[in-house]
């Protein structure tokens, strides 16, 4: 991914707190903008998995962990369209709209080295967590006949550690995400082959 640093880390405004969009909402934004279908599964499943991180590790409400989902939802709506300003777009589109700063603060922080934007809360950790690897754990899952069923953590470590394989995968970016979390990598795989194998 190329570098677009965003040169700022306060987004949205503060009296937005709490203003979300609808699951329905934000799947339109995302058929509107994105028509590779690659790409928007990429960001179904990730949101999957931030929501379902949420309800159950983190123990939110169902409010909170709508916050989770639509970050995972729209964190690359704009990459297809946008590429030299990717980031960047869908954050001013979202702070128009004015949605909850922390949804558009964990979009900005989904890849500190390429955005200039550090991850803060769990939910920023998580989605910086989730990014690359849902989209390995995926790769991985369409080599294999049965995709991602008999899906183990041991096959996927060792994809990890096969460079050739989903090359475009940073693995420096998944080790600089590990460490920010008190998780083990063992966990999180194990957690992404559960809850996205169901969003194909």
């Amino acid at each position: 991914m190329s570098i677009h640093l965003l040169q700022r880390n306060i987004f949205g405004d503060p009296h937005d707190n709490g203003n979300l969009m609808l699951p329905d909402e934000a799947n339109t934004l995302l058929n509107d903008w994105v028509s590779n279908d690659r790409l928007r599964l990429h960001m179904r499943q990730v949101a999957a998995v931030m929501k379902a991180w949420a309800l159950e590790k983190e123990n939110a409400d169902e409010k909170t962990a709508l916050k989770w989902e639509l970050a995972g939802l729209l964190h690359d709506a704009d990459w297809e369209k946008y590429p030299d300003d990717h980031c960047r777009v869908i954050i001013e589109h979202l702070e128009a709209m004015h949605i909850d700063p922390e949804v558009i603060h964990c979009i900005a922080s989904h890849g500190p080295k390429y955005f200039g934007v550090e991850p803060e809360n769990k939910m920023d950790k998580m989605i910086y967590v989730f990014d690359e690897l849902s989209g390995f754990i995926h790769a991985s899952a369409l080599i294999r006949p049965t995709k991602y069923e008999g899906m183990d953590v041991k096959s996927v470590l060792k994809k990890l550690k096969t460079l050739s394989f989903a090359a475009q995968v940073n693995r420096d970016d998944i080790s600089d995400a590990i460490s920010r979390i008190d998780h083990p990598l063992e966990e999180i795989i194990e957690f992404i082959i559960e809850h996205q194998r169901q969003v194909l």
